[in-house]
């Protein structure tokens, strides 16, 4: 049962093992990371082609996605808002940041990339699938899975080089909270979700436990339950990174900890100019050490739950 889990955690831990000090090295690593994630959810799109009634499938993924994406939020947003009421951090004023988006598209315009990808993948699927028939999605899901490995060695490096030492980690007590906060509070809205989606319990807990890392999420629940509930997962932690970029700029002064804390593993990178321009400096620390934290967990997490099935 835990062979599953053995076969596609070791290749991050090995990755983690792995300590690189060039920058040249890091910069290729960084955009192989990218481009791997665009492939794999290239190959999940001609995998979603493939599905018998296409029409009604996509038609279920949107509804399920929508499904755990509004229970996933109200119970984010429900604790993230009693954290707040606890937490002395006050976002300050900050000046532009550097290279920072500087309009609410701008931003999503990373997100909405990877959802053309996988709509590419879909159109794909759709034009050559009568031509090639079944190899085509045969060679996609083989291709996806070797490509997933790389991937988890890549990422594996990429947390040992991060430059976040674990001592600074540990000090980072308001990262640490709101990090946990978003976990437990995840985990909870998968199993209130798991039911009403028809998924098990532990199914439910690998769904939820994405924390807004749509490509991994999709990547891994797609390995294990099929392209159908990778793309629930997918859209899910899609559609929160969406929201966090409008979220932040609307609620960080009065709210700081929910601002952080709902972009999820995403506020150590993609919502991260956003946290620092409209919230200052202050917050920056405390989101990166909140988004390396729930970076952390999510794949034994995901792994680990999917690894419970029978």
């Amino acid at each position: 049962m835990l062979s599953g889990l053995l076969i596609v955690l070791l290749p991050l831990i090995v990755g983690y093992l792995i300590r690189v000090r060039s920058t040249s090295l890091q910069q290729l690593i960084n955009r192989a990371v990218s481009g791997s994630v665009y492939l794999i959810l290239l190959f999940m799109g001609i995998s979603l082609a493939g599905l018998e009634n296409l029409a009604s499938q996509l038609s279920r993924l949107g509804s399920n996605a929508l499904l755990l994406f509004g229970i996933t939020t109200a119970f984010n947003l429900a604790a993230l808002w009693w954290l707040s009421h606890r937490v002395a951090l006050k976002a300050g004023n900050s000046p532009v940041v550097k290279d920072a988006p500087t309009s609410k598209l701008a931003a999503m315009q990373g997100s909405l990339l990877l959802l053309a990808v996988v709509a590419g993948g879909v159109i794909t699927g759709l034009l050559f699938g009568p031509w090639l028939g079944e190899a085509l999605f045969t060679t996609a899901d083989f291709m996806a899975e070797w490509v997933l490995y790389a991937l988890l060695v890549l990422i594996g490096c990429q947390l040992r080089n991060s430059g976040m030492p674990l001592r600074q980690i540990l000090l980072n007590r308001l990262g640490l909270a709101i990090a946990v906060t978003l976990a437990v509070s995840s985990l909870l809205a998968g199993l209130a979700a798991a039911p009403l989606l028809s998924l098990s319990w532990n199914e439910g807990l690998a769904m939820a436990s994405g924390f807004g890392w749509y490509s991994l999420s999709a990547i891994l629940i797609g390995d294990q339950l099929g392209p159908l509930m990778g793309g629930v997962a997918f859209f899910n932690d899609l559609t929160r990174e969406l929201l966090a970029f409008i979220l932040i700029p609307l609620v960080i002064h009065r709210h700081t900890a929910l601002a952080i804390g709902y972009g999820g593993a995403t506020s150590m990178d993609f919502t991260l100019p956003v946290i620092q321009q409209h919230g200052g400096v202050a917050c920056v620390p405390v989101a990166v050490v909140s988004g390396f934290i729930l970076s952390l967990l999510s794949p034994p997490l995901i792994l680990f739950f999917l690894s419970l099935s029978a």
